[in-house]
Parts: structure tokens; C-alpha cells; sequence
């Protein structure tokens, strides 16, 4: 399914590219992507079972036609990964590129009925979406009536309840669990509390550092734009070339913008 959802995405992405923008170039009918394996996927218990799972999605992703791609490491579900964990994930795409001769083919599994039938199914059920959301008046009302994010809100209640109730197995959490989770078994990665306090110091002086002027102009230029209707991706580069920080552009953005509620209507 993961390999025929990309290869849905390039085709669609091709067929709009000609029939809906006229592009006549070939080269613009490639969809270059980038891949990350799926985060939400990996588990605190049996942690060492998250290589696995992380091979098998790169694996999935590159035979989808991937450009790019980033392997998550093992010990994500529980802290940012160690030095180790992230060399094991590292070497996963390494031994996806060199050991197997992945690369020879660029469709390996094409022609495949089941394949193929589930890349028909996803293209359909993609543009479905893609219809439904040009009926609301496109991506920006879409938005605004909270449709995606009911979308990914039904998705995950689907997912949790399938869980709970054992139709959907995930090893180590609900099916072949261990009395102990494995957890204590990872060596996690601890950030040095001088690191904070080394990163705080180093903010300060380029605060001291910085034109004060050109930085205060910055930002006032930035609330400005955000209170109209430019594009605020102007005066974010300014205020970074200001030497603001990303910080204080956070927080005028949010003065101006606000915090989002899900229990408050949009």
C-alpha cells in the first residue's frame, strides 16, 4: 500500500500537470519528492523493534520511487535519538543503496495486479479529496473549516479503536508483549544542561551584537504585514537578516495570530 501511494501521488501529480496547467515539458511531469519514515509507527516498548519497521518503510518508500529520504532512528519514541541509534538508521539506507541492488530497476514491482490495483484505488480515493476540497472554494477555506484536521482526527479515532480492540496488531504493544517493555534496555541520549545554558548565553550576544534599530524596525515591519494581507515571507527574511531571532518572530506572529484551540470554533 505504502509503495502504491507513491506511485498514485506521481501519477496524479503528472496527469494535473498537463491536463490542468498545460505543461509541456516532460521534466515538470516528475513529482520529486521527499520521504520520512513514519514517526508515529515506532514504539517505547521493544524499541529494537522500531529497525525493523524503519527498514521495511525505507524499503517501501524507495521501491515508491522516492527522491529523498530520512530513516527515523530506534529510540524516537522515547527521546531524540542517541548517536548510536542515529548511525543504525543511517546505515539502513546504506545497506538499502549498496547491498541489495535496490537501484536496478525502476519500477521493480510494476505489472504487479495487486499492485497495481491498489494504485488505481488509492488514485481514486486521492482525488476524491482533491474534489472535495476544490467544492470548499480550495485549500485556504478548507482550512479554515477545519476539514483536514477532521479528516486526521477521524483517521487517528479509526486507528486507536482498532488498536484497542486487536484488529489492527502492533507487536510488543497489544500482541507478543514483554513483561518488561525492553525501554531500559536503550541507552537514551541526556542533553548536558550546560548545553541550555551555553545556547541562552550565545542568544544574549547576538541580541547585544545586533543593530537594535534595524531589528525593532523588523519586527514592527513584520506585525504590519501579518495584521494585512501581504505575504509574510518577506518580512520574516528581513527580520532574520535583522538578526531577530526565530523566537521573536514566534512570538509577534502569535501576538498578532493567537494560539490555536481546537476547543474553541473556528
Amino acid at each position: 500500500e505504502e509503495i502504491a501511494k507513491l506511485r498514485a501521488a506521481r501519477r496524479i501529480w503528472a496527469r494535473h500537470m498537463r491536463e490542468r496547467y498545460g505543461a509541456k515539458d516532460p521534466r515538470s511531469w516528475m513529482l520529486r519528492f521527499h520521504t520520512q519514515t513514519a514517526g508515529s509507527t515506532l514504539t517505547a516498548q521493544q524499541p529494537e523493534n522500531n529497525v525493523v519497521r524503519v527498514a521495511l518503510q525505507a524499503l517501501a518508500a524507495t521501491l515508491g520511487g522516492t527522491q529523498s529520504l530520512h530513516t527515523n532512528a530506534l529510540d524516537e519514541a522515547l527521546a531524540l535519538p542517541s548517536e548510536r541509534a542515529a548511525s543504525i538508521a543511517l546505515r539502513t539506507q546504506q545497506i538499502l543503496a549498496h547491498e541489495i541492488g535496490i537501484q536496478d530497476a525502476a519500477d521493480p514491482f510494476g505489472g504487479s495486479k495487486h499492485l497495481e490495483a491498489e494504485t488505481d484505488r488509492l488514485e481514486r480515493e486521492a482525488q476524491g479529496y482533491i474534489d472535495e476540497i476544490a467544492k470548499r472554494g480550495g485549500p485556504v477555506p478548507a482550512i479554515a473549516e477545519r476539514y483536514y484536521q477532521g479528516e486526521i482526527e477521524k483517521s487517528a479515532i479509526k486507528h486507536q479503536r482498532a488498536l484497542e480492540a486487536g484488529e489492527k496488531v502492533v507487536v510488543g504493544v497489544n500482541r507478543f508483549v514483554e513483561r518488561e517493555n525492553g525501554a531500559a534496555k536503550v541507552k537514551l541520549l541526556r542533553i548536558n544542561e550546560k548545553v541550555r545554558a551555553a545556547r541562552i548565553r550565545r542568544v544574549e550576544l547576538a541580541k547585544k551584537k545586533r543593530d537594535a534599530g534595524k531589528a525593532k524596525a523588523a519586527v514592527a515591519r513584520l506585525v504590519a504585514d501579518a495584521k494585512g494581507t501581504a505575504n509574510v515571507m518577506d518580512s520574516v527574511l528581513e527580520a532574520v537578516r535583522a538578526s531577530v531571532t526565530l523566537g521573536e518572530i514566534c512570538h509577534a506572529l502569535r501576538g498578532e495570530f493567537g494560539i490555536f484551540d481546537a476547543t474553541r470554533p473556528s
